[in-house]
């Protein structure tokens, strides 16, 4: 006869160390992030991970362009020249350059708008979102200084097309800036967990 007694599903074992490193996770500036980089082969588990984002409908709503450092000098003069092209403010363009120019290796997450029925289309950005920060922990987790930059030339459609190649689809979600930090950065103020907090039991 066949078997119908119900199987025994064991809980999940707490992992210790896991949540002790989401408690105290820490971004580190991308201006302090120096040489050494990972490797190639020291990014594929980070990726990995990434790429294990929650992702309704298994759209695969994203992909990654890791950056390395010839990469992010010709990404500096391309957002210098579309900074003048746009009027943007000198310091404004500035600071767009200097993001490519003092880094070493990022990792741009790109958001694939892939529309469906079933799955609304803010929940595919969430997904990217969610890619962003799990490479994030990832790559601090794996030992190196991280951060999840943005930008003006992220969200200038010219920069993408030239810069990057992205179809009209497609969209710079985050550039995490992965390096070796010179510096560990204080404890910043975080949200008041109480204010923020509703419990509902009914």
């Amino acid at each position: 006869m066949p078997d119908t007694t119900t199987p025994v599903i064991k809980p999940l074992e707490k992992d210790e160390a896991a949540l002790a490193f989401l408690l105290s996770r820490r971004s580190r500036p991308a201006k302090t992030l120096v040489t050494p980089v990972p490797s190639r082969d020291e990014l594929l588990p980070m990726l990995t991970a990434a790429a294990r984002t929650p992702d309704h409908g298994k759209l695969e709503p994203w992909r990654f362009i890791v950056l390395e450092k010839p990469a992010l000098d010709r990404l500096a003069g391309v957002a210098r020249t579309r900074g003048e092209a746009l009027g943007l403010d000198p310091a404004q363009v500035q600071k767009g350059v200097d993001q490519f120019a003092n880094g070493n290796l990022a990792v741009a997450v790109i958001e694939i708008i892939k529309p469906n029925e079933k799955v609304p289309a803010v929940e595919i950005t969430y997904s990217a979102g969610a890619a962003c920060l799990q490479l994030l922990n990832a790559a601090l987790a794996s030992g190196w200084g991280a951060n999840w930059l943005s930008g003006w030339a992220s969200h200038d459609r010219g920069f993408c097309t030239e810069a990057l190649g992205l179809a009209e689809n497609e969209r710079i979600a985050g550039l995490i800036h992965i390096g070796t930090e010179k510096a560990t950065p204080p404890e910043r103020p975080r949200p008041d967990l109480e204010a923020i907090t509703t419990w509902l039991s009914e």
